[in-house]
């Protein structure tokens, strides 16, 4: 059956499967042979340790669910102690919450537990206001439902321990597929087209693809480790190598767009360009596909056909113009460029013995590398810390909130305002709009099926339904995720005789939770007043400077992927995508004017053409002779001066000179026909960086 095939080769199809055994064994047990009263604490402890699961290999899993349980132990143990004191209970509360949002700051694998470990917290509360205990039978079933979970996440992670990675390297394919797109739409032979629309989705769809890489690295790290890869996993982490040269040709950037559809507008160049990539990007779809069913890789004779249509109208274009032109310099660059990304699609895969295949991990060394780190967010500018601030006293408020109005049945509160607030002002404001939507139309559902329906184990189904339902949603429809939520807790509460089918009270606490988020994200530190753009431009300007230098010297040297160089690349396509990220968050905030939307937005659209320049002279690196190497060395260096120079006056808020002089020009004007190709590529490209660092030291005063 190809559509159940489908499914269960897709993402969330494995967490699906062992939710529902978790919440099905738990359900199982009690009613047979365990205590009936402990099955409502069990199933919010298994709920709560799926979500502090990551993607890692057994080991890793094993150190987490180690750490979970801790973690879940304690939080259990402190909100049964001091729920019954409320200035105990006011006083713990905020200072738990901003411990543990400070300790996501070590890796993200502690953010994900620590964010688990706050939800059980509120889990627990609703619990203990529910049945009225404050024993250790409950925090006993909690952690019993979280240490089941863990063992059958332990059993899974075991029997198959490449899935994760199969899956992170497809998602990796089809995020290549959308930025393959996304510069074809850039190829339209059209005249007027608004460049800097299409830069800004193509930077967008670069985002995503950052972070798929990302994703892909750490599943890869943790299943190999310092060992030297063999068969499936040498073929893996081949691919991922294959993924990032393709990312590094397709975020190159050879000529201007709009000069390119100038000057080729009585061409068919163009459209033959963007139909290559778009047929391309749908190999990237079918090799993510085969990645994720590991089949082997099916035949891309349309892309090849394409390439060679392409190669016919290049030939036509020389023999009819001519040669010599920065035009036909940079056409003849992205042919090749073509060509090598055709190649690189159709590869599957092989490590050369003499390649440098270390990766460099996220994940702390040791206890005192993770105290450093979170010590360095503990500071008033850092978004980590403003946030973990934030969601404390939010966790407060709620809790006061709750005091004031209704004391008894209240904690909805506290959980709505822990799920709507996040660590961005968009983020939030889409949350508060799809919790309250969510919440009510679980509320609304269980309800009814409460009314309508006699009690009794009818609902256990229900109950494992729900929560899996959850997990199925809740990463791309979060609504209907927090409506099955929702309808899980309600149907877990009433087994306890808590009076949750008044379904008044509980949309109240839904209000007011996100009436309290929304404050704390308005008026508690908001970003919006002490955010600084220039800093990030100016880090990723650093991160260009350290990329550009790794570039030159494989000038001098030879093209080799190194650690070293992998890891500028990389840090330079992180900076940019963390301003992208921030622009976008600051588009929808309050506190800023259109006249400091369309900076932001110049800044980004300058800073992803100075790394699509960047990304074209990686991608054309190669030895060239020792003289025209130190002309490239020196180039480098100045180029690299000035961005580090920009850095520092943008950090200062002081004008900065500008680095695209007149004497620029003059210094490129000696390059003739008889420099090598390499090398009037690689001056070409120094003046459009040039221009956009100019572009950069305008933007950052206007």
């Amino acid at each position: 059956m190809p559509s159940f095939r489908q499914l269960a080769e897709s993402d969330r199809f494995a967490d699906v499967i062992r939710v529902l055994l978790a919440l099905g064994g738990i359900t199982a047990w009690c009613t047979l042979r365990g205590p009936a009263d402990a099955i409502v604490p069990a199933l919010l402890g298994a709920i709560a340790c799926a979500l502090a699961e990551t993607d890692d290999a057994w080991r890793g899993r094993l150190r987490g669910l180690v750490v979970t349980l801790i973690c879940f132990a304690l939080a259990a143990t402190a909100v049964k102690t001091t729920i019954g004191t409320p200035v105990v209970f006011a006083l713990l509360l905020p200072l738990g919450t901003f411990l543990l949002v400070m300790l996501g700051a070590a890796s993200g694998r502690y953010a994900t537990i620590a964010t688990a470990t706050l939800i059980l917290a509120v889990y627990t509360m609703i619990a203990s206001d529910a049945a009225g205990g404050r024993g250790a039978e409950g925090t006993l079933a909690l952690v019993a439902g979280a240490a089941w979970y863990g063992v059958l996440s332990l059993l899974w992670s075991a029997l198959a321990p490449q899935r994760a990675v199969r899956h992170a390297l497809a998602r990796l394919f089809e995020s290549l597929a959308g930025l393959i797109d996304a510069k074809a739409a850039q190829f339209e032979p059209v005249r007027g087209l608004d460049h800097d629309a299409l830069a800004l989705a193509f930077s967008r769809r670069n985002q995503g693809t950052v972070l798929a890489l990302t994703e892909a690295r750490v599943a890869l790290i943790d299943r190999i480790g310092r060992r030297q890869p063999r068969g499936r996993s040498a073929s893996r982490l081949a691919m991922f190598f294959v993924a990032q040269d393709i990312h590094e040709r397709i975020t190159s950037s050879h000529y201007p767009y709009d000069d390119l559809a100038q000057a080729l507008y009585h061409s068919d160049l163009m459209f033959r360009f963007g139909r290559l990539l778009r047929l391309q990007a749908q190999a990237c779809r079918e090799r993510a596909d085969a990645i994720r069913r590991s089949a082997p890789l099916r035949s891309i004779a349309l892309p090849a056909a394409a390439l060679d249509d392409l190669r016919d109208a290049m030939a036509f274009h020389q023999q009819t113009r001519g040669a010599g032109t920065a035009l036909d310099d940079a056409l003849a660059a992205l042919l090749k460029n073509m060509e090598s990304l055709q190649a690189l699609i159709a590869d599957e895969g092989s490590l050369r013995e003499d390649s440098d295949i270390a990766l460099q991990g996220n994940e702390p060394s040791s206890l005192r590398d993770a105290l450093r780190r979170v010590r360095l967010r503990l500071n008033r500018r850092s978004m980590h810390f403003r946030h973990a601030m934030r969601l404390a006293i939010g966790m407060l408020g709620g809790y006061l909130v709750m005091l004031a109005l209704h004391p008894l049945h209240g904690y909805w509160i506290l959980l709505t305002t822990l799920f709507v607030c996040q660590p961005g002002y968009g983020a939030t404001r889409r949350r508060f709009v799809q919790r309250i939507v969510g919440t009510t139309t679980g509320l609304v559902l269980g309800w009814a099926l409460l009314r309508a329906l006699p009690g009794g184990d009818w609902r256990l189904p229900v109950l494992v339904a729900t929560g899996a339902a959850f997990f199925a949603f809740r990463l791309r429809r979060y609504t209907l995720a927090t409506g099955a939520i929702t309808l899980f807790v309600l149907l877990c509460f009433d087994r306890v005789g808590a009076g949750y089918d008044a379904i008044g009270p509980r949309l109240l606490d839904t209000l007011l939770g996100a009436l309290v988020a929304a404050l704390v994200i308005r008026y508690v530190l908001p970003d919006w007043r002490v955010r600084r753009l220039d800093d990030l431009v100016a880090d990723a300007l650093l991160a260009y400077g350290r990329y550009l230098e790794q570039i030159a010297a494989q000038y001098a040297s030879g093209r080799d992927d190194d650690l070293a160089y992998r890891i500028a690349r990389r840090d330079a396509h992180a900076a940019q995508a963390v301003v992208a990220g921030n622009v976008a968050e600051l588009l929808g905030e309050p506190g800023h004017s259109p006249g400091q939307g369309e900076r932001a937005l110049r800044l980004l659209t300058a800073l992803q053409a100075a790394l699509s320049h960047l990304s074209t002279l990686g991608t054309h690196r190669e030895v060239i002779a020792p003289a025209e190497a130190s002309a490239v060395d020196a180039a480098a260096r100045r180029i690299a001066f000035g961005f580090n120079t920009l850095a520092e006056h943008l950090r200062a808020g002081t004008p900065a000179p500008l680095l695209g002089a007149p004497g620029l020009d003059e210094d490129t004007s000696h390059l003739t026909q008889a420099a090598s190709g390499a090398l009037r590529l690689f001056d070409r490209q120094c003046l459009l960086l040039a221009r956009v660092h100019d572009r950069i030291a305008g933007g950052a005063q206007g």
